[in-house]
C-alpha cells in the first residue's frame, strides 16, 4: 500500500502546511505549474515526488521534467499532465494518451478546480487536486490524500486551507 499527497498549481508558492498534511505519505505527486524548482526541493524534502511541467514552467523546470508521466504505483496505471480537460472534454491529446495507455488513474492540474470524478466511457478515475499556491482564480487552496492498495484507490481526503 502507498500513501499517495497530489498537488498542483502552486506557482513558486510552497505553503509551510503542505509538511504537515503530507508529512505520512510514501510519495507526493505535482500535476504542473510548479513555478521555481524550490517548491519541487521542498516537497523532495518531505517525500520522493513526481512531477510534471504545466504552461506557466520556464525552462529550468521544464529542462528536468516531462510534459507528460505514464507510471504504476501499486497495480494502477497513472496517467499525470497538467492540462486535460474532464471525461467527456477531454483535449484531443489527452483523449489520444487515455485510448492508447487506458490508465486506471488520470491525474491533471490547470484549471485551480478540484474535481474527482469517475470517466466511465473510458473506465478511469480522474482528479485535479485544485491549487495550492497563491496566483489563480481560487478562493482556498486545496491538496488530496489518498491511498493505493493493488488496484484499488481509497480514503480519499480533499484538505482545504486558506491562501
Amino acid at each position: 500500500m502507498k500513501k499517495i499527497g497530489l498537488i498542483s498549481d502552486t506557482h513558486s508558492y510552497f505553503n509551510p502546511k503542505v509538511n504537515e498534511y503530507f508529512n505520512q505519505v510514501d510519495e507526493i505527486w505535482h500535476a504542473g505549474d510548479i513555478g521555481k524548482l524550490q517548491v519541487l526541493d521542498a516537497l523532495n524534502n518531505i517525500a520522493p515526488t513526481k512531477a510534471v511541467w504545466g504552461n506557466i514552467d520556464m525552462p529550468g523546470v521544464r529542462k528536468q521534467l516531462e510534459e507528460e508521466e505514464i507510471f504504476k504505483c501499486e497495480e494502477v496505471k497513472v496517467l499525470m499532465l497538467h492540462i486535460a480537460g474532464y471525461p467527456g472534454r477531454y483535449n484531443k491529446r489527452t483523449y489520444h494518451l487515455c485510448k492508447k495507455h487506458q490508465p486506471d488513474l488520470v491525474i491533471c492540474g490547470h484549471s485551480h478546480i478540484l474535481k474527482v470524478m469517475r470517466d466511465h466511457h473510458l473506465n478511469h478515475l480522474h482528479i485535479n487536486p485544485g491549487a495550492a499556491g497563491k496566483v489563480g482564480i481560487h478562493k482556498k487552496c486545496t491538496v488530496i490524500r489518498f491511498e493505493i492498495d493493488g488496484i484499488k484507490i481509497q480514503n480519499l481526503e480533499v484538505i482545504e486551507f486558506e491562501r
